[in-house]
């Protein structure tokens, strides 16, 4: 299986990993999980556990672009394993934004956010560019 596949796979992870940090904050600032209503409860976070929810969202929004960009290039039919190495990059990224983010180091988080949309950027052109030729 291609390497893009596993970290497409990962990335769907990614959410529910980080909704599970976010959990532990709402256990841990309210006491309980409000189950009847957890977005309600989600924005009264504040911290850490805000964080924790901001940067779930933005898991979702980059899973959006990344699986597009893996799904351009499977329907061009472009060696996946040439994607290897940005994909992996990516996800690096991914992983150390979210970090960031719960660290609240904003300048390192939108710069790892920059660079990873960079990747996906990257990854559409050199698809684009191999299926034009």
């Amino acid at each position: 299986m291609p390497v893009i596949l596993s970290v497409l796979f990962i990335m769907a992870l990614m959410p529910i990993a980080v909704a599970w940090i976010g959990g532990y904050y709402r256990k841990r600032q309210f006491g309980h999980f409000d189950n009847q209503h957890p977005r309600l409860q989600q924005s009264q976070l504040t911290g850490i556990g805000a964080r924790a929810v901001a940067a779930q969202a933005n898991c979702w929004e980059s899973l959006q672009v990344f699986t597009v960009v893996v799904l351009i290039a499977i329907g061009a039919g472009f060696d996946l394993a040439r994607l290897e190495v940005v994909s992996l990059v990516f996800l690096v990224l991914r992983v150390l934004y979210v970090a960031f983010y719960l660290a609240n180091l904003s300048t390192l988080r939108s710069l790892t956010y920059g660079l990873g949309l960079l990747c996906c950027i990257y990854m559409f052109g050199v698809t684009a560019m191999a299926t034009m030729a």
